[in-house]
């Protein structure tokens, strides 16, 4: 990787903690480290959020991430919870002076962010606005995290389930799997075949599965992406991620099926070297056929 990149990074970085009070031992003069701030602004904003959800949003040291809940506890600003349906997990909820302190650091918030673009004339504010959506944006593509998933997970079985349903949305006729284009749990768990989960912040915004049809070959499967996290890469991702599975169980070749409606998933699998091909299978929804060597 350039070095000039990796310094250009870091600059960023020691511009931004210091022009947003990271390093000052009260953000915002509120009393209070940026950690608490931080912890109470999600909780305040979410209205109340898993609390496993939180540290991984937060992308916290479990150690650290339960200092900073005791300490806010402590301060009778926070109030913990159990689930009903699920006594292990567990609820946070800010209490009544916990939102009066948020309210408080929503409002400086404002006036950080006033303060930011108070030096710069409209053009500036519109370039410098301009400049930190895309950062973001960049940010949260470098986030993403691919991995192996169980098939009958709970985040996996949720993206699959959003698959589903934006396919009937968008299929003319609408979509059904078990007609014709069902894919089991089984078919998805090694050797018969594989999921990857994708995932920012710990939260899943896409998946992918290979299914084996031979020794040699495999089918790429339900590969989707959340549309809020469409434009990041993920999709590419996902595939990069499957071909390189396939190659590693030893498939030379991998086919895949698609809607003559997903046109965006067309042109993406030309770019990445599929060629069209005779109809291999029955699926009722599909209208193209591709296959790559490996």
């Amino acid at each position: 990787m350039d070095p000039r990149q990796i310094e250009r990074v870091r600059s960023f970085n020691r511009l931004v903690a210091q022009r947003i009070g990271a390093l000052d031992d009260s953000y915002l003069s509120r009393g209070r480290p940026l950690g608490e701030a931080r912890v109470l602004f999600e909780i305040g904003r979410a209205g109340g959020i898993d609390l496993r959800l939180l540290r991984s949003r937060l992308g916290l040291d479990s150690g650290y991430f339960s200092r900073l809940l005791r300490s806010l506890e402590r301060q009778g600003l926070l109030e913990v919870a159990r689930k009903a349906e699920d006594g292990r997990a567990r609820v946070l909820r800010l209490s009544a002076r916990g939102s009066e302190e948020y309210e408080s650091y929503d409002r400086l918030s404002d006036d950080l962010a006033r303060s930011v673009l108070m030096g710069l004339d409209d053009a500036r504010r519109e370039r410098l606005v301009a400049a930190m959506s895309e950062v973001e944006r960049l940010m949260r593509a470098s986030a993403v995290a691919i991995a192996q998933e169980p098939a009958d997970s709970a985040d996996a079985q949720h993206c699959l389930g959003e698959y589903r349903a934006e396919l009937a949305s968008r299929f003319d006729g609408g979509f059904d799997p078990s007609n014709g284009n069902n894919l089991t749990v089984e078919e998805m768990t090694p050797p018969a075949g594989y999921l990857l989960l994708a995932r920012i912040d710990g939260q899943p915004v896409g998946c992918g599965a290979l299914k084996r049809l031979s020794a040699t070959e495999g089918e790429v499967k339900r590969v989707w992406t959340s549309p809020d996290a469409r434009g990041l890469g993920v999709a590419s991702r996902l595939m990069d991620g499957l071909e390189q599975l396939a190659r590693d169980v030893g498939f030379c070749s991998v086919k895949l099926d698609t809607n003559r409606t997903l046109v965006e998933a067309q042109a993406m699998y030309r770019k990445r070297g599929y060629r069209e091909i005779a109809r291999y299978n029955d699926n009722p929804y599909a209208h193209h056929w591709f296959e790559k060597a490996l």
